[in-house]
């Protein structure tokens, strides 16, 4: 596997900010995610040596939470939801389309780089369920057809 060039100093900038917080490895970990898009699997030895922890521990803490990405996400990012209401409008279906269209899998990104796809527990959008989120942007009452047609456009809007 490659690794991705990632800027050391931003990560270290945000493992000094944070390190002398109660708790300090989550808030760390947020703060490399939402500069960079993803914790870099090389920034692990700098989290732990800052914190006195194990690179066992804070890769455990990594690979627990979904949230938390080892690899740079695709330019948009669809966050597919799989709260019990969407489940009960069908969004399995959705997921299994998704997954086709994309030809890829939860925490994956297309091989041109545009879309990851995430596993998200509720988008506050129960009432147009099932949803998905791109951006900021909420979709309600996704179907396999509007899902291709939302991607399309996007795609387009991209060239």
């Amino acid at each position: 596997m490659a690794e991705h060039e990632w800027d050391r100093e931003q990560v270290q900038e945000v493992i000094r900010s944070n390190k002398d917080k109660p708790g300090a490895l989550l808030p760390i970990l947020h703060g490399i995610q939402d500069a960079l898009g993803y914790v870099p699997p090389d920034s692990v030895p700098l989290i732990a040596g800052a914190l006195n922890l194990s690179r066992a521990e804070v890769h455990g803490v990594i690979s627990f939470y979904h949230y938390f990405r080892s690899t740079p996400p695709g330019k948009r990012t669809i966050y597919l939801c799989r709260a019990e209401s969407c489940q009960a409008m069908g969004s399995a279906a959705l997921e299994s389309h998704a997954k086709d269209r994309l030809n890829i899998d939860y925490h994956e990104t297309t091989g041109d780089g545009t879309f990851s796809l995430e596993p998200v527990y509720c988008l506050g959008n129960c009432a147009c369920s099932p949803s998905i989120m791109i951006g900021k942007d909420v979709y309600g009452r996704v179907t396999a057809d509007s899902f291709d047609d939302i991607i399309e456009n996007m795609q387009v809007d991209a060239q």
